[in-house]
C-alpha cells in the first residue's frame, strides 16, 4: 500500500488531495507536531508540504514560529534516518518560504522540489507514486 503525507491547512486543497489520491492511504494535517509524530511512526512514499499552515502566516514571507511547513522541513533535514529517500513536493504559493524549505531539504540530501499548488495537476498527470492501496 502506498501512503502519502499531506501537510496542508486549506480545506479545499485537502479535498483536492483526497480526490486526486483516493486510491492511496492519506494522512493529512496542518499540525507540525502531529506531522512529525507520523513521520516517526509511518512509512511514506510521498510528502506534500505547504509552508503557511495558519492564517497569520499568510502575511509573513518567512514566519519562524515553529508552526509552518519550514519546521517540518527543518526536522526532516536534521533527521536523515527518518523517511530516507522519500520524495517531497513543496506546493506552497509562498515562494520565499518554499525556496527556504527546498534549500534546507536539498542541503541535507533530501529529494525535494517546489511545485506551486496550481501546477500540481499537470505534474501529477505525468507521474504518480508506485504503490497504490488495493
Amino acid at each position: 500500500m502506498g501512503r502519502i503525507l499531506i501537510i496542508e491547512d486549506d480545506e479545499r486543497r485537502c479535498s483536492w488531495f483526497s480526490n486526486q489520491f483516493a486510491k492511496f492511504e492519506l494522512d493529512t494535517t496542518a499540525d507540525v507536531s502531529l506531522a512529525i509524530e507520523w513521520l516517526l511512526q509511518r512509512e511514506y512514499d510521498l510528502i506534500f508540504l505547504d509552508h503557511d499552515l495558519a492564517l497569520e502566516h499568510y502575511e509573513q514571507e518567512l514566519a519562524d514560529d515553529g508552526l509552518t511547513g519550514y519546521a517540518v522541513a527543518s526536522w526532516l533535514a536534521e533527521h536523515p534516518e527518518c523517511q530516507p529517500g522519500v520524495q517531497i513536493i513543496i506546493h506552497s504559493l509562498n515562494f520565499p518560504g518554499s525556496d527556504r524549505m527546498r534549500q534546507c531539504l536539498q542541503n541535507a540530501g533530501r529529494d525535494a522540489e517546489h511545485v506551486p499548488f496550481p501546477y500540481l495537476p499537470s505534474l501529477l498527470s505525468s507521474r504518480r507514486p508506485a504503490n497504490r492501496k488495493d
